[in-house]
């Protein structure tokens, strides 16, 4: 068996998002009830994504690797950019939170992982694609964004902010005993209005439109953040909170700032070759 096909008929619950079958009933039936999700509240859910098999192999797979996550704690804004001095003080790209949390970058993940091998899944992204209505989208280029494995420890908390590429897939692997819920306010931006007086009021704790959703393993989570802040609230307990991020892109050829990379993976160039790239997680 492949290791395509495996990923298909062990790991993915295709019994209920039958993902190669895009002109079968279940495959409509599942775009239509994503995209009205994606439509009332800018994120749309897929419980139970994965079998059984394939999130038991998963969590072992992320447990192994968390170990190896470069942690950071750090105070910064909502945008993920350097704060220019030269705004006013209650500017939104001047307002900073601490954050605290682990990444494993994708260029730290062996060629056989279960995760990477979910993320390069040629129906997948055509799946997202549909869902979203795109002609096109692209894998992010960035060597060591495309994708991570967010680890959030007791006491770890993910600030208020805005990604850098137009949307991530979440895929749950493991929740914390308590906390790490997904909060976010969607849409609360453009590319033509940065609507400022809105995200002010988000930073300050004022904003009605906060939703939030709740992790279950095996969910997979499509999110539109470049334009929708969000934040993960406070992790309590002692079991850590795994999260795939699986990021893609409208444009091709889209990669992190250096600014970002250094904040998040604590350098600024990509390994040439993997740490991981002899190891065998299955």
């Amino acid at each position: 068996m492949t290791e395509t096909k495996f990923v298909v008929e062990k790991v993915i619950n295709v019994a209920k998002y039958p993902i190669e079958n895009p002109e079968s009933g279940g495959y409509q039936s599942l775009l239509a009830r994503c995209r009205q999700q994606l439509g009332s509240n800018g994120a749309c859910e897929l419980p139970g994504f994965l079998t059984d098999q394939g999130l038991k192999q998963l969590v072992t797979e992320s447990q192994i690797l968390s170990k190896k996550a470069y942690f950071n704690r750090l105070v910064g804004n909502a945008y993920l950019e350097a704060t220019d001095p030269e705004l006013p003080e209650d500017h939104p790209r001047r307002q900073t939170e601490p954050t605290s949390l682990g990444v494993i970058a994708y260029d730290e993940y062996p060629r056989d992982s279960l995760l990477r091998q979910i993320y390069e899944l040629q129906p997948l992204m055509d799946l997202v694609r549909a869902i979203l209505q795109l002609g096109s989208i692209h894998r992010y280029a960035d060597p060591m964004g495309g994708l991570n494995l967010s680890v959030m420890g007791s006491g770890d908390y993910l600030r208020w902010h805005f990604d850098q590429t137009d949307f991530v897939t979440s895929l749950s692997i493991q929740t914390s005993e308590e906390g790490g819920d997904f909060e976010f306010v969607p849409r609360i931006r453009s590319r033509e209005d940065e609507c400022y007086g809105e995200v002010a009021k988000v930073l300050a704790g004022k904003h009605p439109g906060v939703q939030r959703i709740a992790n279950h393993p095996g969910t997979l989570l499509l999110f539109k953040g470049r334009d929708s802040i969000h934040r993960v609230t406070t992790i309590k307990g002692e079991r850590p909170r795994l999260m795939g991020l699986l990021a893609y892109d409208e444009r091709p050829g889209v990669v992190s700032t250096d600014h970002l990379r250094q904040i998040r993976y604590g350098r600024t160039t990509p390994y040439e070759n993997s740490p991981f790239e002899n190891s065998s997680y299955k």
